[in-house]
């Protein structure tokens, strides 16, 4: 009966591993310990151990396996959400259109406008009615003896002024007048000016090539003394070479009182100063008295030599005889489309990759890695929408065809070698086939003897430009800018000049939707806003307003002095102040 009840104790309470029996009055012996030394324990141990280590080793094969594949899922993964990215932006991109006037259309745009053209009926714009005199011409006055009076002070000269000039034909003209100007300031003895050559111009010319050297001496006489070279004395002081003088680099647009203050003391101790270089190192704002040297020095004593002068005369001649149909007046447009031009622009035109290899290859040899600095930064969609790319043959015929010119408008084209001619000369000369150059006016034999002389080819463009009724400035540069000042000289102010608003014109040439009719109101508007014959300079003068683009009022009492002879040449063309 225990042994049951002991047995049922047990077995109801086998799990505890123990059995109590309530029932007994005496406690119930204790249940017998089963024996657990140091080697069942290790072996407990090593069994927990090895199952844990398996179970480890399971989930670790697992983790390993899908990190494997995880890991070759990752890059699969991360390309097509790339990928997805990368096509949607572009798709983006794709349905942006660009900016307004950052895009050269202008082909498209002349072949679309072209049948509009051509039955365009509207009589032709006559030369001479181009431009209406708004303004009244203010009396011309005299030149005061304050003005004109020649040196002042001592009649002993300071001493001996060299300078350098640098740049291209106008750029030197700058220079050669400043230096008349200092001379004067100074009462320095002038050194006939010498030229620097330049990488990009490549002329080697000297003064007496591009100007007549009497005519700059004898009509300076009397304010400023010029002599061709330094005395014996003073040359032998520098072993008789003129670069072991000494060069003091002066600052750009100086004053008056920096000349006086730093270069006349060195002057005055050396007796000779050597500037270089020397373009736009004088303020525009001087003593009137050394404005007017300025302004006999550029209208008066500057005059080209007599191999320049007597072809610029036969061939203005020959254009005024070519220009029949208008009554020998003419068009003269100043283009900068040369290659160099347009590589420096760095505008993009319809050229595609070819054009890009020779502009990049043009860059690298004219400029080296000027165009290849860290921080240039080359945006060409930008540079055509603030006007800073040349304009082509083709944009500059059309807005000249809707500013009411035709083809029986004489056009006389002043330019270097224009990038591609054939291919983007051919649509200005379909508009204007009465398109004349120097190269056209002359003949080879003529121009033989000016191949490879950048400046004096551009001497020739410039006289021509000089002389004809209407001046179109396509790029802006020190040729319009000084062409401008010359022409208001001669014509009492009235410049008749285009300077078409390129902001403007892009924009025009861009939209695909124009009509002929709306572009051209678009161009007699901006024909208007040229209409601006007389300009007289009321602000002060700054480097932005010089009297070489701005000639009146400083150098207006000039026209009445023995030496002006020059007339009125837009109505009779008289060419006596050529030669």
């Amino acid at each position: 009966m225990k042994m049951k009840t002991q047995h049922f104790s047990i077995s109801t309470k086998s799990g505890s591993g123990y059995s109590s029996e309530s029932s007994s009055s005496s406690p119930p012996s204790s249940p017998r310990r089963l024996s657990r030394g140091p080697h069942y324990r290790r072996c407990l141990r090593s069994k927990v151990h090895s199952q844990t280590h398996h179970r480890e080793s399971f989930f670790s094969s697992v983790l390993l396996r899908c990190n494997v594949r995880l890991f070759l899922l990752l890059p699969l993964f991360y390309f097509s959400g790339l990928l997805m990215c990368v096509g949607t932006f572009s798709a983006l991109l794709r349905s942006v259109p660009p900016i307004p006037g950052s895009v050269y259309r202008s082909p498209e745009i002349f072949r679309k406008l072209w049948p509009e053209i051509q039955s365009d009926n509207a009589s032709a714009i006559e030369l001479s009615s181009v431009w209406k005199y708004r303004r009244r011409l203010t009396e011309r006055k005299n030149c005061s003896s304050a003005t004109t009076g020649g040196r002042s002070g001592s009649t002993q000269p300071s001493g001996y002024l060299i300078v350098e000039a640098n740049g291209g034909l106008n750029q030197q003209r700058s220079s050669i007048c400043n230096a008349v100007a200092v001379a004067g300031l100074l009462n320095a003895v002038l050194v006939i000016p010498q030229f620097q050559f330049h990488s990009v111009w490549r002329d080697p010319s000297g003064f007496g090539d591009i100007y007549d050297e009497d005519h700059f001496i004898t009509t300076l006489r009397g304010y400023v003394t010029v002599v061709r070279e330094l005395p014996e004395a003073l040359m032998e002081r520098y072993d008789n070479n003129m670069s072991n003088i000494p060069i003091f680099r002066a600052k750009a647009w100086a004053p008056a009182s920096y000349y006086l203050g730093e270069v006349y003391p060195i002057l005055q101790k050396q007796g000779v100063i050597r500037i270089s270089p020397f373009a736009n190192r004088l303020a525009m704002e001087v003593p009137s008295n050394i404005q007017y040297l300025r302004c006999l020095a550029n209208y008066e004593a500057l005059r080209f030599s007599t191999p320049i002068a007597k072809l610029a005369k036969e061939l203005v001649n020959r254009m005024i005889k070519k220009s029949s149909m208008s009554s020998g007046k003419y068009v003269s447009i100043h283009l900068r489309f040369e290659e160099d031009m347009v590589a420096f622009s760095c505008c993009v035109y319809d050229g595609g990759k070819t054009e890009k290899l020779e502009m990049d290859s043009v860059r690298e040899k004219g400029w080296r890695g000027k165009f290849k600095s860290k921080n240039r930064v080359i945006e060409p969609g930008i540079n055509r929408i603030n006007g800073r790319c040349p304009l082509t043959p083709l944009e500059v015929g059309m807005m000249l065809w809707g500013m009411g010119f035709d083809n029986t408008t004489s056009i006389f084209l002043a330019s270097g070698k224009i990038y591609q001619a054939e291919r983007n000369l051919a649509p200005l000369l379909k508009m204007f086939p009465l398109l004349q150059a120097k190269d056209s006016l002359a003949t080879k034999e003529e121009l033989a003897s000016f191949e490879g002389y950048s400046s004096k080819l551009a001497a020739l463009d410039y006289t021509v430009c000089l002389f004809s009724e209407v001046f179109v400035t396509t790029q802006g540069g020190n040729f319009p800018h000084f062409l401008m000042g010359h022409r208001r000289f001669l014509y009492n102010g009235h410049a008749k000049t285009i300077k078409p608003d390129k902001q403007k014109l892009v924009f025009l040439l861009q939209d695909t939707t124009i009509s002929w009719k709306s572009f051209k109101e678009q161009m007699k508007l901006m024909r208007l806003k040229n209409d601006r014959v007389m300009v007289t300079r009321t602000k002060k003068s700054s480097k932005r307003s010089s009297i070489y683009s701005s000639s009146l009022p400083e150098c207006w009492c000039l026209q009445g002095s023995p030496n002006f002879t020059v007339g009125s040449p837009m109505l009779g063309h008289q060419l006596n102040y050529l030669v």
